[in-house]
């Protein structure tokens, strides 16, 4: 099992015993989300701020205009980190203090480097689409030399990285079990509802197989 050096940067003191360092881990957890919340410091002042992203092994990549504040910032500081998170149940506990959620959540860390070989922010871009979904890059047009021209891509390299997660019951005190109060988890999902066609398509154009094959796996079940 491959695992991120533990440091003052990532090493989770408090809740450890939620921790996990395990890169695969990690990985599915950046894999099952498609928004990060990324850090960053402009003139002076901390900001975050929720950015699309795709990974590619060990690379994450971001984009946006050559003009975009976030990217440049990162630019300037080349340090960054981005937390992703995914909400999947409301804990309701029979009392308000162990009232919890259940959640999977990523923190990495790394340098900000702007991709400037033509394949790699290519390849980076690609990465971000087909991210958000699978076979979608295969199924638009190709990129003109002036959108390329205008899109600023940003690769991170994740140096060091952490997740914790909550994935248990409801945790209440021994002597509370046999209140009438209710008390279980609510589950949370994000779901894909059927795809609506743009109203100016032409009539002969279906819904290809890979936006089908991207609702049929993240419907309702």
């Amino acid at each position: 099992m491959e695992e991120y050096f533990k440091s003052k940067l990532n090493r989770i003191k408090r809740g450890a015993n939620r921790a996990t360092y395990d890169v695969n881990k990690i990985n599915t957890i950046l894999d099952a989300g498609f928004i990060g919340y990324v850090s960053y410091v402009f003139q002076g002042k901390p900001m975050a701020i929720p950015m699309a992203y795709g990974r590619m092994g060990n690379k994450i990549y971001l984009h946006g205009s050559q003009a975009n504040r976030m990217l440049t910032s990162l630019l300037v500081t080349k340090e960054m980190s981005i937390t992703v998170m995914h909400l999947d149940a409301l804990v309701l506990a029979r009392s308000g203090f162990h009232h919890s959620v259940n959640y999977r959540s990523a923190t990495i860390f790394g340098k900000a480097t702007k991709v400037l070989d033509p394949k790699e922010k290519t390849a980076g871009i690609k990465c971000f689409m087909n991210h958000m979904m699978p076979g979608r890059w295969e199924g638009v047009r190709e990129m003109n030399q002036q959108e390329f021209d205008r899109t600023l891509v940003v690769s991170m390299e994740i140096e060091t990285a952490s997740a914790k997660i909550r994935d248990v019951g409801v945790a209440d005190e021994p002597e509370d079990i046999n209140l009438p109060v209710w008390a279980g988890l609510m589950p949370i999902k994000q779901i894909a509802e059927y795809p609506i066609s743009d109203k100016d398509l032409p009539e002969n154009i279906e819904i290809p197989k890979h936006v089908l094959d991207y609702y049929h796996k993240n419907k309702v079940h």
